[in-house]
């Protein structure tokens, strides 16, 4: 069996960047023959703290402990057929992990699915932001076999530096997970849902003037999975902490998807993820029109895209798909067919072990 090496910021089936990126393919590479290690720079304990606010000397202790892992890495990285890095392989510094790796790798893919060169940082450790330079991805870039991407910004980007890329975006299992079960019907109060992290839910709160006209006009409520503090005074909001085993048995509660977005650098690097799990189960989506989001959405034909986060624009497609329902369902089975044919585990799998075999 070839054996692949898997090094990656975070511990197997917490973070959807992750699982909806390579993690859900790793069935299909031990079925055509490769053997699977992983190595993550968190640990499992280190991840229940390390986006809460705090706790720095626990911190402190567990990013120690993950450098002297990676350090030990190095002496068995070439026994390795393919050593696949994700995003970075330690977090902070100049790039003196990342050569190693690059150096004593046989065969290395990197796959990056973000702007992690723009220094961008979550809320609870905004501190450490400064620590964090793009020499670690763009060395990376250069140095490895194939690079994998996610977006076609992204994608020219890498080619800066090298010209063996592939654009993956992320995606979904619609033939065992992703299965939509809306009746589209209006018999019941009508749930609008958002999904994300802590460190995502800022930008739900771009439509809380939106939100806060809407419980006005129609009975709704709002469920935001990701950040159990998130509020808006007026709106009925139900708000839970995002857990794997209930994550898809949630979102099939929505009967309408919100994915709002800034218009900054950083968004340029999304690949639509949210957008790609509403629509996977059936679910019409409004979503901001940037980035990545136009080659998954066709506006009013499998989702709705809101220029410039119009309001009037996000608040009028709110009343017009709760109170048709036939609208809902027209748009959420078309989003469904899209996200089958092109966003899919099935439609993708080939290209991954492609790379691999390769």
């Amino acid at each position: 069996m070839k054996k692949i090496l898997v090094i990656c910021p975070f511990p197997e089936n917490e973070v959807p960047g992750q699982r909806l990126k390579y993690e859900q393919y790793f069935d299909s590479w031990r079925e055509a023959g490769f053997e699977i290690t992983v190595k993550p720079f968190v640990s499992e304990k280190f991840m229940k703290i390390i986006y809460k606010p705090g706790n720095f000397h626990l911190k402190f202790i567990y990013t120690i402990i993950g450098y002297l892992k990676r350090f030990i890495l190095f002496f068995s990285l070439n026994k390795y057929d393919v050593v696949y890095s994700f995003l970075w392989v330690t977090p902070f510094g100049p790039p003196i992990f990342e050569y190693f790796v690059c150096k004593f790798s046989r065969k290395l893919i990197y796959d990056i699915d973000d702007l992690v060169f723009l220094k961008h940082s979550s809320s609870a450790n905004k501190f450490i932001s400064f620590l964090k330079g793009k020499s670690k991805p763009i060395l990376l870039m250069k140095k490895a076999n194939h690079v994998i991407t996610c977006t076609p910004f992204l994608d020219e980007f890498v080619k800066q530096y090298n010209k063996k890329t592939t654009d993956i975006s992320s995606t979904v299992d619609t033939e065992n997970r992703y299965i939509p079960i809306n009746t589209y019907k209006n018999n019941h109060q009508i749930i609008i849902g958002w999904s994300g992290s802590h460190s995502t839910s800022k930008y739900l709160y771009l439509l809380k003037d939106v939100l806060v006209k809407l419980s006005k006009i129609v009975d709704y409520k709002l469920i935001v999975m990701g950040d159990p503090n998130f509020y808006i005074e007026g709106v009925n909001i139900e708000a839970i902490k995002w857990e794997e085993k209930i994550e898809i048995q949630t979102l099939q509660k929505f009967d309408i998807g919100l994915y709002p977005l800034p218009f900054e650098d950083w968004v340029l690097g999304k690949s639509g993820l949210k957008a790609i799990q509403y629509m996977a189960l059936g679910i019409p989506t409004l979503a901001t029109e940037v980035g990545t989001i136009n080659r998954i959405i066709q506006n009013s034909k499998n989702g709705f895209l809101i220029p410039e986060n119009n309001s009037e624009i996000w608040l009028g497609q709110l009343v017009n798909l709760i109170n048709n329902f036939e609208l809902r369902k027209e748009i959420g089975l078309s989003g469904r067919n899209t996200i089958v044919d092109s966003f899919s585990l099935k439609a993708n799998e080939s290209t991954y072990l492609n790379i691999l075999n390769d």
